[in-house]
């Protein structure tokens, strides 16, 4: 590692431990020289020698293994965006992604989406699981909070519903696009084991996803046009947009905007009727 990477790391390391409290941390807070833990408490925290780490901090040691610098921001309870800014400090890359299945969006995600008054949109986890979505999406695409939350999945829904496959124009073209999309996102999220299982599922129940899976394909979910057949609103065309979720790698946000004034109003009327029913 180059001198003044290395004493730029030291330095955020440092400025990192002087933020944290020794007495939340279940060590004594009587009198310091200085705020934060000890340069030998994060040792004692990352099970390293305290004089390699003092060396770290002054910027006169080595570089640390992916191991133990992971260790130490762990020590140091530094968020992901820390983390992946100490790697890169260090080693020029972020660090291995570990995937962690999220537990939901939190309320301004929500409100965003909610604000988007006739252009549907969700928000989908790195396995094209939807966790989120607006008034808008499921009266045009599929009304998510009716499926069990296992089957509120985008591929489940696109290969082993017949409902939503007879409303794409193109299905063939779709669903193999979505394939390789989604095996890009997933294996950008560190989502092997569970991208096994579902593949695993899903080349059992779908003849036409085992045959896209095995092609092996990547590709990008950027932006392009939806074309869908809709039970009551007919022929509609959606121009989608792909997002990602900052300080949410696990999460992505896909954005579906009418093509003209009038779908646009279909859309608002269609949402007004499924408001007005009792069951709604």
């Amino acid at each position: 590692m180059p001198a003044q990477l290395n004493n730029t790391l030291g330095r955020y390391l440092k400025d990192c431990r002087g933020r944290l409290d020794p007495s939340v941390l279940g060590f004594p807070s009587g009198r310091r020289r200085t705020p934060g833990l000890r340069r030998e408490e994060v040792a004692v925290r990352a099970n390293i020698s305290p004089t390699w780490y003092t060396w770290l901090e002054q910027g006169r040691g080595g570089s640390p293994s992916a191991e133990v610098l992971d260790r130490i921001a762990a020590s140091l309870l530094l968020t992901d965006s820390e983390r992946e800014y100490v790697f890169m400090l260090a080693f020029g890359h972020p660090p291995e992604v570990i995937y962690r299945p999220p537990q939901g969006v939190t309320p301004r995600l929500q409100r965003l989406l909610d604000s988007l008054e006739t252009s549907p949109a969700i928000i989908k986890t790195a396995t094209w699981d939807v966790l989120a979505w607006n008034r808008a999406a499921a009266v045009v695409l599929t009304d998510y909070s009716k499926l069990p939350f296992e089957q509120r999945n985008i591929l489940r829904l696109i290969f082993c519903n017949p409902r939503i496959r007879a409303g794409q124009l193109d299905w063939e073209s779709m669903a193999r696009f979505v394939v390789a999309a989604f095996r890009a996102d997933a294996t950008r999220a560190g989502a092997r084991s569970e991208v096994s299982k579902l593949a695993e599922e899903l080349c059992s129940q779908s003849p036409e996803f085992a045959a896209f899976w095995h092609d092996n394909d990547v590709g990008i979910h950027g932006d392009g046009v939806k074309r869908l057949r809709h039970e009551t609103l007919g022929l509609i065309e959606l121009e989608y947009s792909g997002f990602a979720v900052e300080g949410r790698t696990d999460l992505g946000m896909i954005v579906y905007n009418p093509l003209t004034t009038s779908d646009a109003d279909r859309i608002r009327t269609l949402i007004l009727e499924s408001s007005q029913k009792p069951d709604a």
